[in-house]
């Protein structure tokens, strides 16, 4: 499912690169917060469901190969734990739980969100706690757990923000808001995924 995601993705964006459509897609398939308070904004697609096309469109090169990258490293790992079923609920609520968290911050903004970020955001999150690994440290376990946790979460925003202003293609937004609320339903889904997978084990 992970490899799934990823062909269509970039079958998305080679597609649009070559018509020289990705400005326009973005328009009309991105989340705009601001439609949902009320804009009325012609040509885009149903509001509903622009946080899951908006996964589909990216700004350049750069990124959607970073989104790529993490895509196939967090991705393949959780879906081992998760399974196939358990990736798609992980990343499609990923990607709304970033859409709300870039509402929440802006929702009169007109900017289009584009990219995966958010939803690969949820693999990150849920791939730090199936996989995070307790260091030694002078704290108790937990708390030790949750720092680690906390210090890939930061990494994984400046990295994307930076990675957004090297590769930002003009009106498109630099979602800071939406990858954090990837991130944290990736959290909070984790573990009850992963017990609905064995539920009958």
């Amino acid at each position: 499912m992970t490899a799934t995601i990823a062909v269509v993705t970039v079958i998305s964006f080679v597609l649009l690169t070559f018509l020289g459509k990705l400005e326009a897609a973005a328009a009309v398939g991105g989340f705009i917060p601001a439609r949902l308070s009320g804009l009325h904004v012609i040509g885009a697609l149903p509001v509903w469901v622009t946080p899951l096309s908006a996964t589909l469109l990216h700004g350049g090169a750069i990124h959607i190969g970073f989104n790529l990258l993490m895509l196939f490293y967090c991705g393949r790992e959780d879906e081992v734990a998760l399974g196939r079923p358990g990736i798609v609920v992980l990343y499609v609520v990923g990607a709304y739980a970033a859409a709300a968290a870039q509402y929440a911050v802006g929702p009169h903004s007109v900017v289009p969100m584009i990219g995966a970020s958010g939803a690969i955001s949820a693999l990150v999150g849920a791939y730090a706690i199936l996989y995070g690994q307790r260091r030694p440290s002078k704290f108790p376990p937990e708390v030790a757990r949750w720092i680690h946790i906390a210090w890939l979460a930061v990494a994984w925003i400046v990295v994307q923000l930076m990675l957004g202003l090297v590769s930002r293609t003009e009106g498109m937004a630099i979602a800071a808001a939406a990858h954090i609320g990837g991130f944290i339903a990736g959290l909070i889904l984790a573990r009850p995924l992963l017990r609905w997978r064995y539920r009958k084990a």
